[in-house]
C-alpha cells in the first residue's frame, strides 16, 4: 500500500475518533470526576495517558494551541482529579457516546469484525520512537469490548499519526501557529474565526503570523496559500502520509477496504447527526490536498 492511500485511510476513519472531543456523554463523566467543562477537558481527556505532565509536554506535543490557553489547565487539572480517573472518565464517555450515536450496531458482528481489523493495524505500529502522545496510549490496558476496541485502535493510529505531523511540521519549518494558519488556508482546517478561538489566538498575534508568512512568500496578500505554500504543504502532507504509513500496510488493501466498508454507515450517520457542525470546518475539510 502506498503511503497517500495509508493517508487517506487513516483521514477517512477521523470521525470515528475525534466524536469524543464533541459528545456531550464525554464532557459529561469528565467534569463528573471534577474537571472544569470546556477547554480543560479536552487538554487533560487528551494528555492524561502521558501522566500528570506539566504544560510544556502538553504544548510540545498537542503543538497548535496558544501555550497560554494550556497554561490555564494543565497542571491545574491534575489536582482535580487523577490522570488514571481521567482516563476512566474518557473511556466511559465513548462507551455512552457510541451506545447513544449507534444503538443497536455496538454489539454487532460488523463492530466486531472492524475492531479485530482496526486493533490489527494498531497493533502493527512500529514502536513509540518520537511518539510522545502515542506513547501514552500504547501503555494503556486495551478494553475488551468492540466498540472500544475500534474506538482505541483508531485513537493509538491517530496518535502515531499526529505525532509524525509534529515532526513533518518541524521539518518544514512551520510553528503551531503557522501550521495552523497554513492548514486553514488550504481549506482542510478549522474555518479561520474557528481556528483562532479553539486554538486560543489573539487576532493581534494571528495576523502577525500571516505577515510573517507573508514575508516568507508563503501566503499572498489574500491570506491564500501561494504556489510555494502549497508546495510546502504538499511535502508536510507526504511526509505525515509515509511516517504513518506501516500500520496500514500491515493490514493490507484488502483488510483496509473491509474496514472502510463495515465503518461507512457509521461516518454517515456521524455526519447527519449534527454532532459536527459543519460551520466549523473549511471546504475541503477531511482532504490531505
Amino acid at each position: 500500500m502506498d503511503a497517500q492511500l495509508a493517508g487517506r485511510t487513516a483521514r477517512s476513519f477521523e470521525l470515528l475518533h475525534s466524536l469524543c472531543y464533541f459528545a456531550p456523554e464525554v464532557e459529561a463523566e469528565l467534569v463528573g470526576v471534577g474537571l472544569e467543562p470546556g477547554r480543560m477537558t479536552y487538554f487533560a481527556g487528551r494528555a492524561a495517558p502521558m501522566g500528570a505532565v506539566g504544560a510544556g509536554v502538553v504544548v510540545a506535543t498537542f503543538y497548535n494551541f496558544n501555550p497560554e490557553l494550556i497554561g490555564d489547565a494543565i497542571p491545574r487539572a491534575w489536582k482535580l482529579a487523577e490522570p488514571e480517573r481521567i482516563i476512566e472518565a474518557r473511556y466511559r464517555g465513548v462507551d455512552a457516546a457510541y451506545r447513544s450515536l449507534f444503538g443497536d450496531v455496538v454489539a454487532s458482528p460488523d463492530m466486531a469484525e472492524a475492531a479485530q481489523l482496526a486493533a490489527i493495524a494498531a497493533q502493527a505500529i512500529p514502536g513509540v520512537d518520537g511518539r510522545p502522545l502515542y506513547a501514552g496510549y500504547a501503555s494503556l490496558d486495551w478494553p475488551e469490548q468492540p466498540h472500544l476496541v475500534l474506538w482505541h485502535a483508531l485513537t493509538l493510529l491517530r496518535e502515531y499519526r499526529g505525532d509524525g505531523h509534529v515532526a513533518a511540521l518541524q521539518t518544514a519549518g512551520l510553528s503551531g501557529l503557522e501550521a495552523l494558519i497554513t492548514h486553514t488556508a488550504a481549506g482542510i482546517g478549522f474555518q479561520k474565526k474557528f481556528a483562532q478561538t479553539r486554538r486560543g489566538w489573539s487576532p493581534a498575534e494571528w495576523d502577525a503570523a500571516v505577515s510573517g508568512l507573508r514575508d516568507r512568500e508563503l501566503l499572498d496578500g489574500r491570506g491564500e496559500l501561494t504556489a510555494d505554500g502549497r508546495e510546502l504543504r504538499e511535502v508536510v502532507e507526504d511526509l505525515t502520509d509515509e511516517l504513518a504509513a506501516a500500520p496500514w500496510t500491515a493490514l493490507g488493501e484488502d483488510g483496509v477496504a473491509r474496514l472502510a466498508e463495515l465503518v461507512e454507515p457509521w461516518r454517515a450517520s456521524l455526519r447527519e447527526s449534527g454532532l459536527f457542525p459543519a460551520s466549523l470546518f473549511g471546504p475541503r475539510y477531511g482532504e490531505s490536498r
